[in-house]
């Protein structure tokens, strides 16, 4: 028996999914697929590298890709005997998620997770969602509002908000943003940190929607940005579900929400090129994304999952809820030292929120160190067209 090692996340969405659809995989292949997984917070900061060299399968977050590209850790799914599938794959995508693990013309991903920041609220404390920023705000200062901003999703929302505004980070390659304009998003920023828990500062969305699908007696009904997990939207995964939406209404609509989702990638170093790659292809199909890996808890990325009654019906409609957002979400800029300038940056995003940084102190530093990271444009292949949607 050929036996593959994968490596996903700590989650019924990123690790129950995959073991399921191995199970079925191996039944019918006869090829094994041995998963294991790293917490959320590693699953944003593992090297590649590494885990390249242990695994053959890795779930992984696009930014990565630029990076993993240039150090050769990903091998490329296309020219291997599969591009009928990945065309049709790529015609079936959710905004730019799969054009997301496109580099330098080759793909490297597949999108078998498709998210972005978007809205969650609880229907039997809420008759509807705040559909703007000023009624967010004003649902803030009635104490029932959380919003998640440990440094990387505080940093995930400067992006969102700047992209909403129709001023993205590194719009001009080597940038960071305007002053007028980061001072604007941060003013935002800090009208709501101050509405919501303290405690929110230390939270990612998962803490957050853990929050508010909890049978507790805080009043806490809504959440206004951040990443969509379907688990807490179907029928007896927490104590009560929470309905997903759109994000609140900027300038643009509902578009410039930063995407995010996950992938599965096959290492270069993989003993077994063409099993990987096959195994990638079979869990991204229709079938196995509508059936055997929902069911496990996945979020599937394309488009007909998306569309699919069964899935919308059993989640709340989470998918056609939230699909204008991902259709109109932005990609974060594609260079090699993309990885580095976020991980830097997100923790003075908090800083500032949390008033041990001046708000022109982050634009000076993340404006110095873009000129040194951003400053080369790493893939001019479909990504960019698909984010400005």
């Amino acid at each position: 028996m050929t036996v593959l090692h994968g490596m996903t996340w700590e989650h019924a969405r990123g690790y129950d999914c995959q073991v399921a659809a191995s199970q079925e995989y191996a039944r019918r292949t006869g090829v094994e697929v041995r998963w294991e997984y790293r917490s959320l917070q590693a699953f944003a900061d593992a090297p590649l590298a590494e885990l390249a060299e242990r695994f053959d399968l890795m779930v992984i977050d696009h930014p990565h890709v630029p990076l993993a590209v240039a150090e050769g850790v990903l091998a490329p799914l296309d020219g291997a005997g599969h591009d009928d599938e990945l065309a049709a794959l790529a015609a079936d995508a959710v905004g730019s998620s799969h054009a997301s693990y496109r580099h330098d013309g080759r793909q490297y991903g597949l999108a078998t997770d498709a998210a972005a920041q978007v809205a969650a609220y609880r229907p039997d404390r809420l008759a509807a969602p705040p559909r703007t920023w000023e009624e967010v705000l004003d649902l803030a200062a009635e104490g029932r509002v959380l919003w998640p901003c440990k440094p990387i999703d505080a940093y995930s929302t400067l992006c969102t908000l700047a992209a909403n505004r129709g001023t993205p980070v590194n719009a001009e390659p080597g940038s960071f943003l305007p002053e007028e304009d980061a001072l604007s998003v941060l003013d935002l920023m800090h009208r709501l940190c101050e509405q919501v828990p303290s405690w929110c500062l230390d939270a990612n969305p998962i803490e957050v929607a853990e929050a508010l699908a909890a049978g507790a007696a805080e009043p806490w009904a809504y959440a206004p940005l951040m990443y969509g997990y379907s688990n807490y939207s179907r029928a007896g995964f927490r104590p009560h579900r929470l309905k997903y939406v759109d994000m609140p209404a900027g300038p643009r609509g509902v578009a410039g929400s930063q995407l995010g989702g996950a992938g599965v990638a096959v290492s270069a170093r993989s003993r077994d090129l063409d099993a990987a790659r096959a195994y990638a292809l079979w869990v991204a199909s229709p079938e196995v994304q509508s059936g055997i890996y929902y069911d496990a808890g996945g979020q599937p990325g394309y488009a007909s999952s998306w569309d699919d009654d069964r899935l919308n019906e059993d989640s709340w409609d989470f998918f056609r809820g939230t699909r204008a957002t991902l259709e109109g979400a932005w990609v974060r800029p594609r260079t090699a030292g993309y990885l580095e300038f976020q991980d830097t940056v997100s923790p003075w995003v908090t800083e500032a929120l949390a008033g041990r940084m001046t708000d022109a102190e982050l634009v000076r530093r993340a404006s110095e160190l873009a000129e040194r990271l951003l400053v080369v444009e790493a893939d001019a292949h479909g990504v960019e067209e698909g984010a400005s949607r």
